[in-house]
């Protein structure tokens, strides 16, 4: 597994196929990393949709969105799975934050949470309007996740 991009390194650019719930409808399309420059980016990488530590987690976040919006931060998960699992997901639960398929995993290598069997070991990342590394979390073993308090602090430090 490779290391990933450390703190403070410049994140390369990257595309994903992706869509967010809007009402009733999962609107599609591709997600590009440099759109976002300029302000506070949170990647979520989680192992699979529907799943239990998965749909713990993204419900937070998405439950808590308002809060990562006044901290002028846009959230984005991202999985192996397809933009068709994303959109059934995202319906089931109502996730209100984008979720990018990295069918290939091509992103997940990038940031060093790959891992055979998984596929995709539960990060995050704190990417900053700079499109530097703030802060990262690579969970051992992904039974856990970051609190939306935790992420709101260290998106609060990266304001200051």
């Amino acid at each position: 597994m490779a290391a990933g991009p450390a703190v403070g390194d410049a994140v390369g650019d990257f595309t994903l196929p992706g869509g967010v719930l809007s009402g009733e409808a999962f609107e599609r399309r591709d997600y590009l990393l440099s759109e976002q420059r300029g302000k506070p980016l949170v990647l979520a990488f989680y192992p699979g949709d529907d799943t239990s530590v998965c749909t713990k987690q993204l419900c937070s976040y998405s439950s808590g969105l308002e809060e990562f919006t006044a901290l002028g931060a846009e959230v984005w998960g991202i999985s192996p799975q397809g933009v068709d699992s994303h959109a059934t997901f995202a319906r089931k639960h109502n996730l209100r934050m984008p979720l990018l398929a990295d069918t290939d995993r091509e992103v997940a290598r990038s940031f060093g949470v790959s891992a055979a069997g998984i596929g995709v070991r539960r990060a995050v990342f704190l990417i900053s309007p700079d499109s530097t590394l703030h802060w990262k979390h690579v969970a051992v073993l992904g039974l856990t996740f970051q609190s939306l308090g935790s992420l709101s602090k260290h998106l609060t430090a990266m304001r200051a």
